[in-house]
């Protein structure tokens, strides 16, 4: 202070105290901590207001007494008070926490302060006990700790997800069971190593952590899903969330980052958006199905129409018009490969009527080796892999060999300059995503392989598709593969494609293995030799509900000298049977309006047992397991068809015998 400066006066009342009487007045004033003296004994010597309020005792009640007294049973029997005034002493301080009895029994958190007093000379004659009362803080921090150990035990706990910090740098620093348990390290193998090992030696090349990090500082948050690997080098597909953690003053102290194995949950959704394409694929083929059976079925009936008349138009031709005999010919020949055609359409929509029989994979691709060599040229060579002992399939051989036929050209084409097609069999378990019911368990599966151009994506999501071909205009038709999947789909089989582009085709027909007898194709059963049939006219009820088919069927019985009564319904033909008793055989369409024709023979039946019944069909549309034997002509069909049909149907007492018996039973 410079001189003259002037001190500033306190007041005339401090100023006359004493020093020793103003000390003890600040000392008296303080309520908020407890500041009293001891002896060099430890017995209490003074006591202030803030002593009285934490301690409960006043002041009459406690000097004189050990200072003990304010502590617990537990912390007495340890010796704590002595300990203290002796470290006090020692080194001229002594400070610490814990429990205090109040003089009501309760107990107080404390921060107790000892020094020992000395006189000017260094002699000890007592000490300076300060003390507050810490126990709303304690409790504060008793929370804290608890939250924070369970906090602790929680993320310890979680095993679902790895979670750990990471410093600024990226290297791991705490490591929970979650984080062992999906990524294989112990917390010894992987504290203090930089989170990138996790990464693939790529991703890790491509800096991908470090910008995890980045964009987690950038962002407040980075999340993304990808692979990830395991300490014995498995990956597996992760779920990643870093969050950057801040100090309360903003500084960055490191990540924390969370990951949860989702390969399960992955490998799921596939499987689920696999079966998804996989419906919507076969809900698109079963449209485009139905689609073509209807239009292969209405196309028959014109051919129906179209072959019909041709071929009465040509017994009828004088025998000088070989000209018109020509033409005549041709128009036959393109019918009838309209009739192929459609065969091929109706397989694809499955609803060809199939002979159904028990095949043997190896006798029936072996026994069409010789075809499959003159069909396929010289610069195919065909391997045959067929083994023993492979179980019977339920299968139409005709229809087999027509459908491996197709496979085995469509894999000669995709081999423009020859090549090798290898032709497997074997057994396998079903594909779940198959979705198959007749695929339960074991099934027998036919390859045919090529090495030629192969297929890419698109093309293979179309390829069962009808009329799709990559081929040239007029080198395919479309229905090769159409068609041996109908073919497939109706045995309650599959067909699957593998291919890919400049590597070769794999085309698999999966079939289900016969389980139990295969019961005879209807038509096979309920039908006898044609020798010793009537030639006698018969009167006959045609029943169509199109006109074309209707007029050309009626044609080809009367040219036989047979009497026909037209009907258009099912209705109508039972009016007419009734009315005209002399009827011999009816001639029944299947696909009718209101009545079918499997509806009007069950009617016929009834009243009539003892009329045989013909059903004309387009497709195999009929009910399973008929009551009754039935038997069955195809459409389109010819001349020689139906009088080969009529004379198995007329064909003697001994086969009206059984055609009655069947329908009573």
């Amino acid at each position: 202070m410079a001189e003259g400066d002037s001190v500033p006066e306190i007041s005339r009342e401090l100023h006359d105290l004493p020093d020793e009487h103003r000390y003890r007045l600040l000392v008296d004033s303080i309520t908020d901590y407890a500041i009293f003296m001891l002896d060099t004994s430890g017995r209490v010597a003074s006591w202030n207001p803030g002593a009285q309020r934490f301690n409960g005792y006043a002041a009459a009640e406690i000097i004189g007494t050990h200072f003990s007294k304010l502590y617990t049973e537990e912390d007495n029997e340890a010796g704590l008070p002595a300990r203290a005034l002796a470290t006090a002493r020692q080194e001229m301080r002594f400070e610490g926490e814990g429990w205090r009895v109040r003089k009501d029994g309760t107990r107080f958190w404390a921060s107790v302060v000892i020094d020992p007093i000395l006189t000017s000379e260094g002699q000890l004659i007592g000490y300076a006990k300060v003390t507050r009362d810490l126990t709303e803080r304690k409790h504060a921090d008793d929370l804290l700790r608890k939250s924070q150990e369970q906090f602790r035990i929680l993320v310890e706990g979680v095993s679902d997800y790895a979670i750990y910090m990471l410093d600024p740098t990226g290297v791991v620093i705490s490591w929970n069971g979650g984080a062992e348990r999906i990524k294989g390290y112990k917390p010894r193998e992987i504290l203090g190593q930089h989170f990138s090992r996790f990464y693939s030696p790529e991703d890790a090349a491509a800096g991908l952590p470090q910008m995890g990090l980045a964009t987690a500082l950038a962002e407040g948050r980075f999340e993304k899903e990808g692979w990830r690997y395991r300490k014995n080098g498995e990956r597996f597909w992760a779920n990643v969330v870093i969050d950057p953690i801040r100090s309360s003053e903003g500084e960055l102290i490191g990540f924390a980052k969370i990951t949860r194995d989702m390969t399960e949950r992955r490998e799921a959704q596939l499987n689920l958006e696999r079966a998804r394409e996989a419906m919507i694929q076969a809900q698109k083929m079963d449209a485009i199905g139905q689609l073509t059976g209807g239009v292969a079925h209405d196309f028959n009936n014109l051919l129906m129409a179209v072959l019909g008349s041709l071929e009465l138009i040509r017994k009828r031709l004088p025998e000088d018009s070989s000209k018109l005999k020509v033409l005549l010919n041709n128009a036959f020949e393109g019918a009838r490969r309209g009739v192929a055609l459609s065969q091929r359409m109706l397989s694809f929509a499955r609803r060809q009527e199939m002979a159904l029989k028990r095949v043997d994979v190896k006798d029936l691709v072996h026994g069409m080796a010789d075809l499959l060599d003159r069909s396929l040229g010289p610069s195919i060579f065909v391997e045959l892999e067929i083994p023993d002992g492979l179980p019977l399939i339920k299968a139409d051989p005709n229809q087999m060999e027509t459908g491996l036929l197709n496979l085995a050209l469509n894999a000669r084409d995709a081999m423009p300059h020859g090549g090798t097609i290898r032709i497997v069999a074997r057994i396998a378990k079903t594909d779940p995503i198959m979705g198959a019911s007749a695929l339960n368990g074991h099934c027998v599966v036919i390859s045919v392989i090529d090495t030629g151009e192969g297929m890419d994506e698109v093309t293979q999501q179309r390829a069962l598709e009808p009329f799709f071909t990559t081929k040239g205009v007029g080198k395919g038709t479309g229905l090769g593969l159409s068609m041996v999947h109908g073919m497939a789909e109706q045995l309650g089989g599959r067909v699957r494609i593998q291919s890919q582009k400049g590597k070769g085709t794999t085309i698999e027909i999966w079939l289900p293995i016969v389980q139990g007898e295969v019961i005879a194709d209807a038509e096979e059963a309920a039908q006898l030799p044609a020798e010793g049939a009537e030639s006698r006219p018969l009167v006959i009820v045609v029943v169509d509900d199109d006109k074309l088919v209707l007029v050309n069927t009626t044609a080809m019985l009367e040219d036989f000298g047979h009497t026909v009564i037209e009907a258009t319904s099912g209705a109508q033909a039972l009016e007419l049977i009734r009315a005209n008793p002399h009827v011999d055989l009816i001639i029944t369409d299947q696909a009718m309006p209101q009545m079918s024709g499997m509806q009007l023979i069950a009617a016929i039946q009834v009243e009539w047992p003892q009329i045989p019944v013909l059903l004309v069909s387009g497709y195999a549309e009929l009910p399973v397991n008929p009551k009754f034997p039935v038997p069955k002509l195809a459409k389109p069909f010819s001349l020689d068809d139906l009088q080969e049909a009529l004379a198995k149907m007329m064909s003697g007492k001994a086969f009206t015998e059984k055609f009655q018996s069947s329908y009573r039973t």
